[in-house]
């Protein structure tokens, strides 16, 4: 199962960013309680999350222990908390660190009178943020991350990646080298997902909404693996 999640923490690390409220005020922890009650029914086995290894197994047991300082992020109030709901089964970082030049794309529309069609696109995800902050402040956590699951909604998300290939000619192929260097973070990630797996094992992966397309892409093309659709778990 993939989880597309909003960074809760607010990091500011993407080209987007959605602003998130407190998730430590009672009124959230008592909606992600609900969350890893509901997620729980799927009886996972193991938790994969958007965390380095070492920082998992680092933060995962100070957590069980409940010696953990509180955390903002999705990480701890969904992984870490799911995986104590599940029988305090393991927790897996699986991320890799990769690269996103975006700025030899903006130079080269730029350069050659693409801007307008780049700040379309920015443009349109931006709107799509937008929509998720309003989702949030009127339905609250669970109803956002249906909607940032929903697959029609995950296919357009992945719209925004792929119109990267118009920005380019020739030798010079910015938003072909971006999408180069994106892909190959996702199929790292991948790669680690489908090396901890075993058979009969039910994973639940949480992770930010950019990364869904291409995760869910890994695990339903992959061999001896079955994608199962968050929002059939999720609670309404």
């Amino acid at each position: 199962m993939i989880v597309g999640t909003y960074h809760m923490s607010n990091p500011g690390r993407d080209l987007h960013n959605m602003k998130a409220d407190d998730v430590l005020a009672p009124k959230r922890q008592a909606e992600l309680a609900a969350i890893a009650a509901s997620l729980a029914r799927f009886r996972p086995t193991k938790i994969a999350v958007e965390w380095d290894a070492p920082v998992v197994a680092e933060r995962y047991p100070k957590y069980l222990a409940g010696t953990l300082e509180p955390s903002h992020n999705e990480v701890v109030q969904l992984g870490f908390r799911l995986a104590k709901a599940a029988g305090s089964v393991p927790v897996f970082g699986i991320d890799v660190e990769g690269e996103f030049p975006y700025e030899p794309v903006k130079a080269y529309a730029a350069a050659h009178g693409m801007t307008p069609s780049l700040d379309a696109h920015g443009a349109d995800v931006d709107r799509a943020i937008a929509e998720r902050e309003r989702v949030l402040a009127d339905k609250g956590i669970a109803a956002t991350l249906r909607s940032m699951n929903d697959p029609a909604r995950i296919k357009a998300d992945q719209d925004f990646y792929r119109s990267m290939l118009r920005i380019g000619g020739g030798a010079e192929q910015p938003g072909a080298d971006l999408l180069t260097a994106w892909y190959r973070r996702n199929f790292l990630i991948c790669a680690n997902l489908i090396q901890l797996s075993r058979p009969g094992d039910r994973i639940v992966v949480f992770y930010g909404a950019g990364h869904a397309f291409l995760l869910r892409q890994c695990v339903s093309e992959t061999p001896g693996m079955i994608l199962v659709e968050a929002n059939a778990w999720l609670p309404r």
